[in-house]
């Protein structure tokens, strides 16, 4: 786009990335990038070639909130300017990624881009299909944000609301969707995840957890939709068929293309316990921290962040 106002980009990491390099050579002289870290024994305090319009911000431990949370609330105060983008350090930012999410902008208000969730480990693969429907697809149809690529202006929300409950709870994103709303652009961007089955476990604890705390009633109708599907490709094979062209049809129309699609049935098999030991589970690991989050406002924190 021509022109396009400023921006100021929050960005939260302990590393310099690939994402950091390709949004800095975004900016306008006008736009900021927010590089937001834990403090100064972090790998990415220690870079002296960090470009003019990157600032890094030491955001602290979180004492009641996730590192995640804790980073965003630090990054707001520290911004200066009234457009202000959400993303993540964990995915490619093509060259015309911030000028497009400007332009959605001015075309929807607050937007978001959507995750593709890809696995780096055989379990994280196998729970692809899963993390397509209600990653991708339910974020696109439930106008969900995604704080990877989400973006809003200050007066679109009451920011001072935001901050104090970004600082007593765990999730950016699906706290954000509760203070503004936001239209999804049917644009995918890929996201690795997992890469040990350990790792995959705890985040798959944690994005159910996010999805109770959040929206108790869609996850509770979810979870007993998934059980009565399991038991209806048990009892009929022909559903199964049916559900795996159904998950193919969505890995289409967000040009997803992967063949992990073909593992849904199985997908749905093992996503029933994985849930059931989700919402059992009175802690998760995220980051190098334990987490204890009892409501969406009660969060004990123990342990640091792993450089």
């Amino acid at each position: 786009m021509d022109t396009r106002p400023p921006v100021s980009i929050l960005l939260p990491t302990v590393r310099w990335t690939d994402a950091c390099e390709d949004v800095a050579a975004q900016l306008t002289p006008e736009d900021e990038l927010l590089i937001i870290h834990d403090n100064g024994s972090d790998p990415v305090a220690g870079r002296d070639d960090i470009p003019a319009c990157v600032q890094l911000i030491a955001a602290g431990s979180p004492t009641a909130c996730s590192g995640k949370a804790n980073a965003i609330a630090a990054g707001m105060d520290a911004a200066s300017r009234d457009h202000i983008v959400w993303t993540d350090d964990d995915f490619t930012h093509p060259p015309d990624w911030l000028d497009t999410l400007c332009a959605d902008y001015e075309e929807h208000g607050p937007t978001t881009e959507l995750p593709v969730f890809v696995g780096q480990d055989p379990l994280a693969v196998l729970l692809e299909p899963i993390y397509a429907l209600g990653g991708t697809l339910g974020t696109y149809l439930g106008d969900h944000a995604w704080g990877g690529a989400v973006m809003f202006r200050r007066d679109d929300l009451d920011e001072s609301a935001l901050l104090s409950d970004l600082r007593q709870t765990i999730s950016d994103d699906g706290l954000l969707g509760e203070h503004v709303s936001v239209t999804p652009v049917r644009r995918g961007r890929r996201v690795p995840i997992g890469g040990t089955i350990r790792q995959t476990v705890e985040r798959h604890v944690r994005f159910n957890q996010i999805f109770a705390t959040h929206d108790p009633t869609a996850a509770m109708v979810s979870a007993g939709l998934l059980v009565a599907i399991l038991v209806g490709c048990v009892t009929n094979p022909l559903l199964g068929v049916l559900l795996t062209a159904s998950v193919a049809g969505v890995y289409v129309l967000f040009g997803i293309r992967r063949l992990s699609a073909l593992l849904t049935v199985p997908a749905f098999v093992v996503s029933v316990p994985l849930a059931a030991y989700s919402f059992f589970r009175d802690s998760f690991v995220w980051g190098g921290r334990r987490y204890y989050w009892r409501s969406k406002f009660d969060v004990e924190v123990e342990g640091g962040e792993t450089n």
